[in-house]
């Protein structure tokens, strides 16, 4: 019997040590592979918020699903809390905010930054509203307002019930909570 090929004899040596290289041994536990972000579908005009879980300014688990039970919504992304365009947006918000409960409209900022500094901003600035974290950008990917990475600023409307009446992508940070209610009046000025 002859003897295998030098190169099929160290193919099957690196082989046979990549493979045990790779397994745990008996007594370890296999390293986990951090999870992928999960993938929400798009959401355009006429579709619902879907069921997913973020956490509000708090800390606290906020299911996005449930935002329009009761009142429509207005979720306005921004790129980065404490900054100035962001800062302009998010105050313009805070300004009329009266106006869009009037009109039976709830508003909430979404951002990719953690619950801690999204909460010291806004006890810095006094928002009456809250804000949410969407640190992987899963809600905001499906909105169409991430892009290389970053936040697009942006504001959706969405009715009470859930459904997507509204979408201005992008926007300035100045004329976004104008436009945002403008939108929000003509909606129950056609409703009436």
């Amino acid at each position: 019997m002859s003897e295998p090929r030098r190169s099929a004899r160290l193919a099957a040596t690196v082989a046979s040590t990549a493979a045990t290289a790779s397994a745990p041994a008996a007594d370890e536990e296999p390293a986990e592979t951090p999870a992928a972000a999960p993938v929400l579908a798009p959401i355009d005009i006429g579709d619902s918020l879907p069921s997913y879980i973020l956490k509000n300014e708090q800390g606290e688990d906020i299911d996005v699903a449930t935002l329009t039970a009761e009142k429509g919504a207005i979720l306005f992304s921004i790129p980065k809390a404490d900054t100035p365009g962001c800062t302009t947006q998010a105050c313009g918000f805070r300004d009329i905010y009266p106006s869009f409960t009037e009109h039976n409209f709830t508003v909430y900022c979404l951002s990719h930054d953690k619950p801690e500094a999204q909460k010291k901003w806004q006890l810095k600035k006094e928002f009456p509203y809250p804000l949410l974290s969407d640190p992987d950008r899963v809600l905001i990917a499906a909105l169409g307002a991430k892009d290389a990475g970053k936040t697009k600023r942006a504001h959706f409307i969405f009715a009470k019930g859930g459904k997507l009446v509204k979408k201005e992508l992008p926007v300035s940070p100045g004329n976004s909570p104008n436009l945002a209610l403008e939108f929000v009046k003509s909606l129950n000025e056609s409703a009436s």
